[in-house]
C-alpha cells in the first residue's frame, strides 16, 4: 500500500507538524509502489521521446510530464499541450508567452521541443528534474486530499522561492501572483480579502495587494518573500484567517484518530518516528 501524509490537525498547529515531519513523511511517500513504478517508466522511455508529438501519444509518459508541473488536469487536452509545446518559449507569439498560468511557460521550456534542434528530453539528467518536480507536486496533491489548506501553504511556499527571484518587474511578479489560482486565494486569505475581490480592476487589484502587503509584511515588494520567514509569515497567517472563517480543515477525533492508525499501518510504523 502507499503511504498517505499524515496531517492531524487543522489551521497553523497542523501547519507546524506536517513542517517538522516533512522529509520523513515525504521519503515515505516517494517510497510508494505505484509512484516508484511510473518513475521507473518514465525513465526509461523519455530518452527516446524526440517531439512534441511522440510525448501526447504516450498517455503514461504525459501524465508524469503534467503532473510534474501541476497541469495532471490538462491529459485529455492533447492538441492543446502539443501546442504549447510545439511554438517553444523564445517567440513572443508563442502560446505559452500569451497564457496567464505560467506553468504552461514553465514547461514548454523544461522540454524544450519548441526551442532547440534537440529537445532536452535527450540529456542525460532530464529526467532527475522532471521527476524531482513529479515527486514534489503529488506529495502536495496527497496532503491536499487531507487539507486544502496545507496543500495551498506548500504550493505558496514552493512558488514564492522561484518568483521572488526572478528577473521581472515587481508589479510583473504580483500579476503572476494574481493569474496563479492557489496563490491568489493564499494572498487573498491572508491580506483579509473577500472572494470578489477576484471581480474587481486589475490595476485596482494590483494597488490594493500592494497596499495591503506594505502594511502587514513592512513592504510591498514580491522579492521579500526570498526569505522563508517572510514566507513562513504569510502562510501562518492565511491558515489563521482561513480557520477563523470557517475555511480550515476540521477533523474530528475519531477520523484524526484513523488517519494517524492507517498512516502508521502503511508506513511501515513510520509515525512513531515523525511525533
Amino acid at each position: 500500500m502507499s503511504f498517505t501524509p499524515v496531517v492531524p490537525f487543522g489551521g497553523y498547529a497542523g501547519w507546524k507538524f506536517l513542517a517538522r515531519t516533512m522529509a520523513a513523511q515525504k521519503a515515505a511517500f516517494v517510497d510508494g509502489a505505484t509512484l516508484q513504478r511510473d518513475e521507473a517508466y518514465f525513465r526509461e522511455k523519455i530518452g527516446g521521446i524526440a517531439t512534441a508529438e511522440d510525448l501526447v501519444a504516450d498517455r503514461r509518459l504525459l501524465s508524469v510530464a503534467l503532473d510534474a508541473f501541476g497541469l495532471g488536469d490538462d491529459i485529455d487536452n492533447k492538441y492543446f499541450i502539443r501546442k504549447v509545446l510545439e511554438d517553444g518559449t523564445l517567440s513572443a507569439d508563442a502560446l505559452a508567452n500569451k497564457l496567464a498560468d505560467k506553468r504552461y511557460l514553465e514547461f514548454s521550456r523544461a522540454f524544450g521541443f519548441g526551442d532547440f534542434a534537440v529537445p532536452r528530453t535527450q540529456l542525460s539528467d532530464f529526467a532527475d528534474g522532471i521527476l524531482a518536480n513529479y515527486e514534489t507536486r503529488q506529495f502536495e496533491e496527497s496532503v491536499g486530499e487531507q487539507s486544502e489548506e496545507m496543500r495551498l501553504g506548500l504550493n505558496a511556499q514552493r512558488e514564492l522561492a522561484k518568483l521572488s527571484g526572478r528577473s521581472i518587474s515587481d508589479d510583473a511578479k504580483w500579476f503572476s501572483v494574481m493569474g496563479s489560482a492557489p496563490m491568489r486565494e493564499v494572498f487573498q486569505t491572508a491580506l483579509g480579502l473577500p472572494s470578489s475581490f477576484a471581480a474587481i480592476d486589475l490595476d485596482q487589484q494590483l494597488s490594493t495587494l500592494k497596499d495591503r502587503a506594505e502594511r502587514v509584511f513592512g513592504s510591498s515588494d514580491i522579492a521579500q518573500f526570498s526569505d522563508p520567514g517572510k514566507v513562513e509569515d504569510l502562510v501562518r497567517l492565511y491558515l489563521l484567517r482561513a480557520e477563523a472563517q470557517g475555511a480550515g480543515s476540521v477533523y474530528s477525533a475519531q477520523s484524526a484518530a484513523l488517519t494517524l492508525l492507517r498512516s502508521a499501518a502503511t508506513g511501515g510504523g513510520l509515525l512513531s518516528r515523525l511525533v
